[in-house]
């Protein structure tokens, strides 16, 4: 059976299946003051972090449109799998849900599944190469589905942000009993819950939090050896490469993946922003 993997563009997809015909990314819309931005192949980061800096507004986006996901889903495949932005952080899940009402109102039956990641950027990309792998090996779609889902619950998402303002700005720290006090320097430590943003822990600078963040990784990881270590970065490639190796040597995961952040993970994590997903 033929495939195809649907993703919003806040997955951080590795460079070499970006173009992959079998991946097709429906893209956000970012804003920036007067500028509207698409997040798609023509997104530049530096000149997307100049204009940031230079707003005295935040930075924010917008979810694509159901149509935009219907046409996505026109395909020859035969089974379609759909990966989200967390649907409690966008309303790309929903508007993914609508565009599969459109298309089956036009079109009829299609084997179509969307997965609300519960996560963003790499932890999106995580679960569309698990689609790709699990569908390369022949199985039905009720099966992948099932297997994905499962997935999904296992993977752990975490990060660390020189400032959470975007986040706060835009209403997306809701799952936050509290913010940090930014005039100490204090950086907390992230992890999404149930598709939310919580605080698991915090360091003094950005970078005693990374190292408190590798060793949650350290102790919450459950059969690494089966997983992949994914992180995505803003600007950073250095500083997650740092992050990578630290981990690796306290963890033996099957592999480790550098991703560079598309437009919506530029957009709230930020200039210097680090998630890893695993």
């Amino acid at each position: 059976m033929s495939y195809k993997i649907v993703v919003d563009s806040c997955c951080d997809l590795p460079e070499e299946y970006r173009k992959d015909p079998r991946f097709q990314i429906v893209p956000l819309i970012l804003q920036v003051g007067p500028y509207e931005i698409i997040d798609d192949e023509t997104f530049d980061q530096k000149d997307f972090l100049a204009k940031v800096a230079a707003s005295d507004d935040s930075a924010r986006s917008a979810c694509p449109s159901p149509e935009l996901f219907m046409r996505a889903y026109e395909t020859d495949a035969d089974d379609v799998y759909v990966v989200t932005l967390s649907s409690k952080l966008s309303g790309s899940y929903n508007s993914a849900l609508l565009g599969k009402s459109l298309y089956h109102e036009e079109h009829g039956p299609k084997n179509i599944h969307i997965v609300d990641s519960l996560s963003a950027c790499c932890g999106e990309a995580q679960i569309a190469l698990k689609a790709m792998e699990l569908a390369d090996t022949g199985m039905p779609f009720d099966e992948v589905v099932e297997k994905l889902e499962a997935y999904r619950d296992g993977m752990n998402t975490y990060f660390v942000l020189d400032s959470l303002e975007t986040l706060r700005k835009n209403g997306r720290l809701t799952g936050m009993k509290a913010i940090v006090a930014t005039t100490l320097n204090i950086k907390p430590v992230c992890c999404a819950v149930k598709g939310e943003v919580a605080q698991r822990s915090q360091g003094i600078g950005i970078r005693k939090a990374l190292i408190k963040m590798t060793e949650i990784v350290a102790q919450e990881i459950i059969d690494p050896v089966e997983k992949t270590l994914m992180i995505t970065h803003v600007n950073c490639y250095e500083r997650a490469a740092v992050v990578k190796d630290i981990i690796m040597k306290k963890v033996p995961f099957k592999k480790a993946i550098i991703v560079d952040a598309a437009g919506v993970a530029t957009t709230y994590a930020g200039d210097g922003g680090i998630v890893v997903t695993c």
